[in-house]
Formats: structure tokens, C-alpha cells, sequence
């Protein structure tokens, strides 16, 4: 098998190799175009989980409030649509539907749906981990909390939710990891991110082999340092004797 790794210092208009690998003056190699749909990747992957922490916690929480039944059926009615929808399927509502919905938006650019259409769906299994998180500390927090006078959102906000995060740690890490790998739809309405380039770049090289090793490694970099970084947090902000509620990431 003959490999060609020099087709990433091509020019992606002339195919001629560019000395170097990066082209200049305006020129464009594969590898500039690789790189650039990382980049890509890496800012639909980092704002959707963004979103989905924010929305997946607070949906988490309100699923947990007692005496507020029609709290917990919203929060349930939120998961169950986000979590029984193909991911595929939310991509082309955001893209398709919303717009035609709601014509204001329209104009908003494809990269900010495919951002809110991958937060939410995430957001959905966020929001069962934190909610099996707060359930599984003793409902002596609880208690303790209403004891010293705490509002109800005094009490979630200083007792059982600094503890909640810390056991479902391990979980989150594998659901950060996800939307790494969740984010390759994003090709399905042409954001140039990694998929699309390897599907164009293929298409244009006939070098399927190398494009697709490289992105694949691409990938493996990016969920591997997500990896490390959540096992650092686990480390330093891990509570002595206290069991996890999840399964682990890493």
C-alpha cells in the first residue's frame, strides 16, 4: 500500500504541492483546510456543551423540586422530546423548520442552529445526570439545609448541588467526549467542519485512506484532552468516601 501524506501540502485549487504544507498569499493547502474545520469542530463542540451544561443543569434540578409537580412534568416533557429524537432529526428542525416557523430566523447563520440544535439534545442527557446526581445524596442534605433556614434555592445552590456535580463527574466526561463525536452531523448542513472536509477532500484527492486517518486521530486528540481535562477536575474536586452516581468516562 502506497501512502501519499503529501497530499496535505497540496493546493487545493491546483493540486500542486506547496513547499511547507500551508499555503500563502491566499493559496489553500488541505492541510490549512484540515485544520481550519478543527477549528470548526472545536467551536460547535465547545459552545453546544456550554449550553447543554447551563440548560441540562438547570432542567436536572427543577425535575428534582418537591411540591411542584408541574415543575418536574415540563422538566420530564423537555428530556423525553430531546432524548426520543434522533440527533440527525433536531439538526434539520433547527435548520429547516424554526426558520420557516419563525421567519426572524432566518438569517441566522447555519453554525448557530447546529450549535443550539446540539446543546439542547445534549442538554436532555445532562439533565438525567444531575437529577440522578441530587437524588443520590442522602435526603439528610436535604433536611440539613432546610434546618439552617436556606431557601429552597439557597439549599440547591450551596448544599446539593456542589455535591451533586462532584459524584456525576465520571458521567459528564463520557457526555463531553460525545459531542465531540456528536458534532460530525454538522456536515449534514454544510458547516465546514471535519467530516465535511474529509468528504469533500476525499472526493477532490482520491486519497481517501490518509484523510480519513488524519481526521480520525483529529477526533481521538480532541476526546482524549476533554478526557484528561474532566479527570483533573475529578481528582481535585473529588469528596473523600462519597461513591459516584454514574458510570465513568475514563
Amino acid at each position: 500500500m502506497n501512502w501519499e501524506w503529501q497530499v496535505f501540502c497540496q493546493d487545493n485549487i491546483t493540486q500542486e504541492v506547496t513547499q511547507g504544507c500551508f499555503g500563502k498569499g491566499g493559496d489553500v493547502t488541505y492541510l490549512d483546510w484540515m485544520l481550519s474545520a478543527w477549528g470548526w469542530t472545536i467551536s460547535v463542540s465547545l459552545l453546544s456543551l456550554a449550553i447543554a451544561l447551563v440548560v441540562g443543569s438547570l432542567i436536572g434540578t427543577l425535575r428534582t423540586l418537591e411540591g411542584r409537580p408541574w415543575v418536574v412534568r415540563l422538566g420530564n416533557a423537555w428530556v423525553e422530546f430531546f432524548r426520543n429524537i434522533p440527533l440527525l432529526v433536531h439538526i434539520f428542525l433547527w435548520y429547516h423548520v424554526i426558520p420557516a416557523i419563525f421567519p426572524a430566523m432566518k438569517s441566522t447563520p447555519g453554525f448557530v442552529l447546529v450549535v443550539f440544535a446540539l446543546g439542547f439534545f445534549t442538554s436532555a442527557r445532562i439533565a438525567e445526570q444531575v437529577r440522578s446526581g441530587i437524588q443520590a445524596l442522602p435526603r439528610g442534605q436535604r433536611y440539613a439545609g432546610m434546618a439552617m433556614g436556606f431557601t429552597t434555592f439557597q439549599y440547591y445552590r450551596y448544599v446539593l448541588l456542589p455535591m451533586a456535580f462532584r459524584i456525576i463527574i465520571p458521567p459528564l466526561t463520557s457526555e463531553s467526549m460525545n459531542v465531540f463525536k456528536n458534532s460530525s452531523v454538522a456536515f449534514a448542513v454544510s458547516i465546514s467542519e471535519l467530516t465535511m472536509f474529509a468528504m469533500q477532500a476525499q472526493e477532490e484527492t482520491s486519497r481517501g485512506i490518509e484523510i480519513y486517518l488524519a481526521v480520525t486521530g483529529l477526533y481521538i486528540v480532541s476526546a482524549l484532552t476533554i478526557n484528561r481535562i474532566m479527570a483533573f477536575i475529578e481528582r481535585r474536586s473529588r469528596v473523600p468516601g462519597l461513591i459516584g452516581a454514574g458510570g465513568g468516562g475514563h
